[in-house]
């Protein structure tokens, strides 16, 4: 009696197995392939990059930029943009590669202000030929903080101490195991100061305003879609739909346009497939600052 029991469980967790390993396969098999080359329509290729949520690695839009830049067959670009901002570098570095693919004339490109494009996010849809924002949208916010967390008095508490060999007095400027000195300050509003300035000249430069007015707005306040478009930090107001179609227009086309979208060719782990997308658990809160445009 307990063998046929042991048997039934046994089958039961074998029939288990195998409707799991069914269900793996056919999730991989419906997966999209390629990069949507089978775009069916006689309008336009308009090819839709997303940037979207805290901006840390710009590698990913960076190559996506230089691919969809570089095929004959898509004729514009849409850039939606969904994202608060992030670090300074990495929104650089996208605004400067949308930046070149502008400078270089072969496709026109609009950027599409979603639900939020601020700060980072704004200053990667600067480099865009026009920027469409619902009057919804949160954008603005130009500007850059530095944050970071003293656990001094946590760690004299726990009678913990951390012994620091150093090169020079600032080398361990903003340590969250000691209290920020006045010369840490002073150096870390150096650092801020000539960052705010680099955006601020970018905002300026690309929406045709003086420096005087780009730093009258330049405060970190936050504008709606409506308002940035009364004060000259976006060219119009709409949505998806409306960005796409200007996109198609622009072209010269008066055809629908068809949606291009970059399919990424990593290769997947059956975690990505158990766990879903967990690429943005690639980045944490780090010990050390980290200049942010958000």
């Amino acid at each position: 009696m307990r063998t046929s029991r042991y048997d039934k469980a046994l089958k039961w967790m074998l029939g288990i197995a195998l409707a799991f390993l069914i269900l793996l396969i056919l999730s991989i098999l419906r997966r999209p392939s390629g990069e949507s080359w089978r775009a069916v329509g006689d309008g336009p290729r308009v090819g839709v990059i997303e940037v979207e949520g805290i901006l840390v690695d710009s590698e990913r839009t960076v190559r996506e930029l230089d691919r969809f830049s570089r095929r004959k067959d898509i004729e514009a670009l849409l850039i939606r943009i969904n994202s608060p901002g992030g670090t300074v570098a990495a929104s650089q570095e996208i605004y400067d590669k949308l930046r070149r693919v502008v400078e270089e004339g072969t496709k026109p490109v609009v950027a599409s202000l979603g639900a939020v494009a601020a700060s980072g996010g704004y200053y990667v849809a600067l480099a865009a030929d026009t920027i469409m924002a619902s009057p919804g949208t949160t954008t603005g916010s130009i500007g850059v903080i530095l944050d970071y967390p003293v656990a001094a008095d946590l760690l004299d508490k726990i009678g913990l101490r951390m012994e620091v060999i150093k090169s020079g007095t600032l080398k361990d400027a903003g340590s969250p195991f000691r209290p920020p000195t006045e010369s840490d300050r002073r150096h870390f509003q150096r650092v801020i100061d000539d960052l705010h300035a680099q955006f601020t000249e970018v905002v300026a430069e690309e929406r045709d305003l003086s420096l005087e007015r780009v730093r009258e707005l330049a405060t970190g306040e936050v504008f709606t879609g409506r308002q940035a478009l009364e004060l000259g930090l976006v060219d119009i107001l709409g949505g998806f739909d409306n960005a796409l179609a200007l996109a198609g227009s622009l072209t010269g086309s008066t055809e629908p346009p068809v949606i291009i979208r970059p399919v990424e060719r990593r290769r997947r782990t059956i975690w990505d497939y158990l766990l879903g997308d967990t690429s943005h658990l690639s980045w944490f809160p780090q010990l050390l600052p980290q200049y942010l445009m958000r």
